[in-house]
């Protein structure tokens, strides 16, 4: 199962982080998860729009939505003085010169032709959640890397994945050395609360299923 070739080309050409290897395990993981489901997908921390893209092609096949979450001011990681920082993405209004990804992100969706697809919230993962009462058939997190935006990601979000739909966490590193563990400590939990089962992991990406509550 791969993306549509207009998808995967946009996808390629966008802003983002994501290896092309865990793209592709995203999208046939939203892809089976939508189509069997038939609910919605959500993607906690979208930036430019890259996953975004996967998500949505996934979610047009299946004649869902993808919802996206993000407050588009960009993570701890993306602030000047920091490894990635794209001064390309400031705001240069005066008063302002904060990082904005949103203009960014509604370019790469209109790029692929896949706007008609994508809810997107602009907001904080935590209080966006608060507010959140529809199943979902995917949820995948990706948003801020340390304990406190990861975990709050994860209890605000993993109640609402369906049964039977899935968990997908970003950047899991089980060795310190590869990068932060706040999202492999994330999904540590997952399994240890008995609501997940794992299903595949890809580099960085893992795949859980949920099969039961006390999440």
């Amino acid at each position: 199962m791969t993306p549509s070739p207009t998808a995967l080309a946009a996808f390629r050409a966008a802003k983002g982080f994501m290896p092309e290897e865990e793209g592709l395990a995203l999208y046939g993981a939203a892809r089976e998860a939508a189509h069997r489901l038939g609910l919605p997908l959500l993607e906690v921390g979208s930036y430019c729009g890259r996953s975004t893209i996967l998500l949505a092609d996934a979610a047009r096949e299946a004649g869902t939505v993808a919802v996206t979450v993000d407050h588009h001011r960009g993570s701890e990681e993306q602030q000047p003085g920091w490894e990635y920082h794209d001064p390309e993405l400031v705001d240069r209004t005066p008063g302002v010169q904060r990082i904005d990804t949103l203009p960014t992100f509604r370019r790469t969706l209109h790029t692929a032709g896949l706007e008609a697809h994508v809810v997107a919230v602009v907001g904080r993962s935590p209080q966006v959640a608060a507010l959140w009462n529809t199943p979902l058939s995917l949820v995948f997190i990706d948003g801020g890397h340390t304990d406190e935006h990861a975990t709050g990601d994860y209890e605000g979000w993993a109640p609402h994945v369906a049964p039977g739909g899935l968990l997908v966490i970003h950047d899991v590193f089980p060795d310190p050395a590869d990068g932060g563990q706040a999202p492999y400590r994330v999904h540590r939990r997952a399994l240890a609360s008995g609501a997940f089962a794992g299903v595949s992991a890809t580099r960085s990406l893992r795949v859980l299923r949920r099969t039961g509550d006390g999440v």
